[in-house]
């Protein structure tokens, strides 16, 4: 997959895996990573996928309607680039952090969704429920944050609340930080994830 690893300077830290929106690429996110740790590795990752020339992590029928099949061979497609990765740039796969937007968020839910042990911790900004009517994973003690909007149009308050009860009935230790600036992701919720990075992985 198409992406740059940048190693930083804090053995200890997480490894942060970004994971863009539709439309971005492995350049986007970077910013949000250096304010939430400038001291740890990063592994940037653009989807493999395009939609109308945007890149993306997998297929969707129409909006907010995933290919179901699409996002299982993308998951543990991204899982095996994970571990690949781990082992060329040499860092601990046990101590990777997703940090996700929009449609990165989605493919990182389905990460803890699907395969157990894949993801340390994870910050989701406005994520969807990457499926219903599946039996997760042992989540205990992972702790998420999840960034979401009041009035975000595409992953509506109602989406949030069920995704939260779903990973915490997983055993996953869920944070929520609420905005009202739609599915934006803006410079309050960011530094939310930060301080809340900081209280959990400090």
């Amino acid at each position: 997959m198409k992406h740059l690893y940048r190693k930083g300077s804090d053995p200890s830290a997480p490894t942060l895996l970004l994971l863009h929106g539709t439309g971005g690429t492995e350049q986007d996110l970077l910013p949000l990573a250096s304010e939430i740790d400038a001291s740890a590795s990063v592994l940037s990752v653009r989807g493999n996928v395009s939609e109308n020339g945007m890149p993306r992590f997998f297929r969707r029928l129409a909006e907010g309607v995933f290919d179901e099949a699409d996002l299982l061979a993308r998951t543990q497609e991204l899982h095996e680039f994970v571990d690949a990765a781990a082992g060329e740039y040499g860092f601990d796969r046990n101590n990777v952090v997703a940090i996700g937007y929009s449609n990165g968020a989605n493919i990182a839910g389905s990460l803890l969704f699907h395969i157990e042990g894949s993801l340390r911790g994870a910050i989701l900004h406005h994520p969807m429920v990457p499926r219903r009517g599946v039996a997760l994973p042992d989540l205990s003690g992972t702790p998420i944050f999840i960034g979401a909007g009041r009035n975000d149009p595409i992953c509506t308050p109602q989406e949030t609340e069920e995704l939260t009860a779903l990973l915490e009935e997983a055993g996953a230790a869920v944070a929520v930080h609420w905005e009202y600036a739609g599915h934006r992701l803006t410079g309050t919720e960011a530094k939310a994830a930060g301080d809340w990075y900081r209280s959990v992985f400090a």
